[in-house]
């Protein structure tokens, strides 16, 4: 059990049936009645955002999130698999689980799974990661005064926007936060 006055940004909670991760928090002490802590959180089975009110000194469990390293395997039509590098252990994610990190997934890519007890939460991606382009539109001469951009699918089939010189077959960096073309590879 913790306190709502030692509440920390990031830290995870069971509350009301519900897995939280705090977002964001704040002790308030007005001038009339009682301290309270106002609160932002994420519903960590739904990705719900909510602002929540504690009393001072209420008292909630808190949540022990386990992250373990494995490797993307395959994507099986329904689901994607992934292995434990210490255990060989293969688990199926749903597609509902990891409708985002779908796109920035490629064969053998080790990443983080976030899990409570034997529930899987989710796929911790890393900040960036390296995709080849294979398909992309060519070039329009002269158009070097802006910042010109154009389209361009990866290897998982998104679209990113690129800078003119990037050309299919080339391997470029995004970012898994916002999605965009960060740098070539």
């Amino acid at each position: 059990m913790v306190s709502s006055n030692d509440f920390k940004n990031g830290m995870t909670i069971l509350y009301d049936g519900h897995m939280y991760k705090i977002l964001w928090f704040m002790h308030v002490k007005p001038g009339k009645g009682g301290a309270f802590v106002k609160t932002k959180l994420r519903d960590l089975r739904t990705g719900a955002v909510i602002d929540f009110t504690f009393n001072a000194a209420e008292k909630v469990e808190k949540a022990i999130i386990d992250k373990v390293t494995m490797q993307y395997l395959y994507d099986s039509g329904s689901s994607l698999v992934f292995m434990d590098m210490e255990t060989y252990e293969q688990i199926e994610i749903p597609y509902a689980l990891v409708e985002e990190e779908r796109k920035f997934l490629v064969e053998n890519m080790s990443v983080e799974i976030e899990k409570f007890g034997e529930e899987i939460l989710g796929v911790i991606l890393p900040d960036k990661v390296t995709l080849l382009v294979t398909k992309c539109d060519p070039a329009v001469k002269g158009d070097t005064k802006t910042n010109a951009l154009k389209d361009a699918y990866v290897e998982t089939g998104l679209l990113v926007k690129v800078p003119m010189f990037i050309e299919e077959g080339e391997k470029i960096i995004i970012s898994t936060d916002t999605g965009k073309y960060s740098s070539r590879a």
